[in-house]
Formats: structure tokens, sequence, C-alpha cells
């Protein structure tokens, strides 16, 4: 376990059943889990549809994309499972000690991938667009937390919880990216298209 690491973690949370007002300021959070320590500033993305920005999106029906490479999935975590992992620095430590135990790789392998970001989801296809990896939903995805992967090379994880359609079990998705900006601008584009949907639910 990469214990002492410090490193910058941004947050897109997506629960849309949580009635909490997260607020959408950043704040410090240290905290140790299970050993592992993270000084780090997490940013909340607040989807409350009481709290929406009431701000469209002109470009609202395109999909951004970006190259990322698959590092694995842990799926189907019963509720009580997922009860642990509410927060960013809970599923973070839960995919470090998966990936000692040997449920995921510590790097993705050499395929690249394209992801695409809309108001309908996420959608992961090979390059030539031809075949289909995954589908997520939006209204499916729990939250989202990207954060440097430790190993010195500069790249970042982004992992992504999911629920299913009966909000019985939960899915972690783990995608790695080039950049912290990389994964950073994901998040960003996933909030646009929240944005978008609850303000079109206002409306």
């Amino acid at each position: 376990m990469r214990t002492g690491f410090t490193g910058w973690i941004s947050t897109c949370d997506a629960d849309f059943r949580s009635s909490e007002a997260k607020g959408g300021k950043e704040k410090s959070v240290d905290s140790s889990l299970g050993g592992l320590s993270r000084s780090s500033t997490v940013a909340s993305l607040d989807t409350d549809s009481t709290k929406s920005s009431g701000q469209s999106n002109s470009n609202s029906d395109t999909c951004a994309e970006f190259r990322v490479k698959y590092v694995g999935a842990i799926e189907k975590l019963k509720l009580d499972e997922s009860k642990t992992l509410e927060g960013p620095l809970d599923l973070i430590n839960y995919i470090d000690v998966a990936q000692q135990d040997g449920k995921l790789p510590f790097v993705p392998g050499e395929e690249e991938f394209i992801m695409g970001v809309s108001k309908y989801g996420i959608k992961v296809t090979t390059l030539d667009q031809y075949d289909v990896l995954h589908r997520h939903a939006l209204y499916l995805i729990v939250r989202m937390v990207c954060y440097d992967d430790g190993l010195g090379a500069g790249k970042s994880l982004l992992a992504l919880k999911t629920t299913d359609t009966n909000f019985e079990e939960y899915s972690l998705w783990i995608y790695q990216c080039n950049s912290l900006e990389q994964a950073q601008a994901i998040c960003k584009v996933l909030s646009t298209a929240f944005d978008s949907v609850l303000t079109s639910e206002k409306s």
C-alpha cells in the first residue's frame, strides 16, 4: 500500500438519491484509512436538483471524447459493502487494497479506448468505435473520482462507481488517464451533463 502518498483528488459526486447538501466549495481533507494516509484537496459536485445552477449548455447534445486505458473492474458489490464506499477516499483505499490483493492490476493493458461523455452517460469503445467495451447510463453513475496513481509516471486513475437499475448492486470501473488534467476534464464534462439534465427536468 502506498503509505503516506499525498496527491490531488477531484470528485464528481453524482448521487441523485442523496438529500445532503454537499456544496460546491473545496475543502481540505486529511484522512487515514486502513493505513493509507492522504492529505488532499477534494472538490465535490453538488447534483441536488434544488441546487442546480440553472445554466443550460447549448452543446449538451455533443459527446466529448477522451483516450483512456482500461485498468479493470470490481462488479456486483452488495449494498452493505457499498455503504463503506461513500467518500472519495473510501473508494481510493478500496482500489489500493484490491490492487494489493491482486483483484485489480496496478497498470492497464497497452490498448487505448475512446471514452465518450455526454448527457446520456459514458460509453467506452475501441479506437475505431466499432466495438463497445462499456456503457454507463448517466442516472446510474453514483460517483466519479480521479487521482494520481502514485506510480511516478504522471498518470491518473479515474474511478467510476455505478449501480444497477434496482439500486441493489454496485460496481467500480477503473480507467487510466494520461494526466490529472485529462481526468479532471472528464469530470468537468460529466458535471456539465448532470447540470444539463437537471436544468431540463426543472423547466
